[in-house]
């Protein structure tokens, strides 16, 4: 029974280590605190404020259930084991052979310890220069996140999408909704490169294509450390209008804002109202500001100099269909031959490679 205790001790010693790292007693504090507002009637005659909290509440949940089962799991064998009992060592063993698997499960939110790694993201994709075949190339970006979505339960709304004149599309702005999206994927922020054979090329020419991914994380009107000064803003207001330029509505609802010290503009039409629209405005510029202050290694909004965010420099990765088959990112130097599996959404590889090239205080650690 000791080679059992020592295992355990190790597995407990491990637990304690990543229950401290994740902050789960502030997580357990913010979860009981939600639970006694809800359960408030009167909070339903706010119902934005309402909905916004119980989802939230679900989200903690999501996260903290399973600690909190191994966390029971390791307490009742640690007392098993007190009974020196030999009859049970063979059940003891697998027990804690299946506690070792979910702790390895739980373990991977260790990379996902940054300021907002847990929220939800917004991935923006814009085809480069090169026509057809660059929008062909970034509504192939679109499809490959979306199925990697859709292998991750994650829930997408389209916030805006241009469609090409012949095909593919000029940029796409969606908003993906799950457990620590933006953690996983700010690894694709930058630009993909693609080098195939041109099918919308008479002679069937070799061509290469570029695509820029903005991935930004989605920051909440209430997050006291990300409050925007009201007087930096411009906000315009124009009627929706729709391919050809007829309008989808009669009213002024698509809403452009600028942020004026940094010249960053976010326009949004999709929704129905104007509220809706500025709403959805504000949430993406929030996240390209977030993500110029780490560009900038700004401390505060107000450092920001004025300059463009997701810059076209260097690609991130290469994309290689002809005439052989390779992706390569240029940063992990991470490489698979099975171009099919990545532009299908397979992209788990490739992040967690990325993710295990950041700093340990910020991607996770190796316990």
């Amino acid at each position: 029974m000791s080679k059992l205790s020592q295992r355990l001790s190790k597995l407990q010693s491990d637990f304690s280590h990543a229950w401290t790292q994740l902050s789960l007693d502030t997580r357990l504090d913010e979860l009981g605190r939600l639970e006694a507002e809800v359960a408030v009637p009167e909070i339903w005659n706010r119902p934005d404020e309402a909905r916004k909290k119980n989802t939230r509440l679900a989200r903690l949940h999501d996260e903290l259930d399973p600690w909190l089962l191994l966390k029971t799991q390791l307490a009742d064998i640690s007392e098993l084991l007190e009974l020196d009992d030999a009859s049970l060592e063979d059940e003891l063993s697998a027990q804690l052979d299946a506690m070792a698997q979910s702790y390895q499960a739980l373990r991977l939110s260790l990379r996902f310890t940054g300021k907002y790694d847990q929220n939800d993201a917004i991935l923006r994709i814009t085809a480069g220069t090169g026509g057809t075949e660059a929008m062909d190339w970034a509504s192939m970006l679109e499809r490959m996140y979306l199925r990697w979505a859709e292998r991750h339960g994650a829930s997408v709304q389209i916030l805006d999408r241009v469609v090409g004149e012949e095909a593919g599309i000029k940029t796409v702005v969606l908003e993906l909704t799950g457990a620590n999206l933006y953690g996983q994927l700010k690894s694709e922020h930058g630009t993909h490169r693609l080098v195939r054979l041109s099918p919308f090329n008479a002679d069937h020419l070799r061509q290469t294509s570029f695509a820029l991914v903005e991935v930004l994380p989605v920051i909440s009107d209430d997050d006291s450390d990300f409050q925007i000064d009201p007087k930096d803003l411009r906000v315009d207001v124009y009627r929706s209008g729709g391919h050809g330029g007829q309008g989808v509505n009669t009213t002024d609802s698509a809403v452009r804002i600028t942020h004026l010290p940094t010249n960053i503009v976010v326009a949004i039409q999709n929704e129905r109202s104007q509220i809706q629209n500025k709403a959805k405005a504000m949430e993406i510029l929030r996240g390209k500001l977030q993500q110029l202050m780490q560009e900038q290694n700004a401390e505060s909004l107000d450092k920001l100099r004025a300059g463009e965010s997701a810059s076209w420099g260097q690609q991130i990765r290469n994309y290689v269909l002809h005439p052989y088959k390779l992706v390569k990112d240029t940063r992990t130097k991470y490489e698979t031959t099975d171009t099919d599996a990545v532009l299908d959404g397979n992209l788990d590889a490739i992040i967690a490679a990325y993710l295990d090239t950041l700093p340990s205080e910020s991607a996770h650690a190796k316990t």
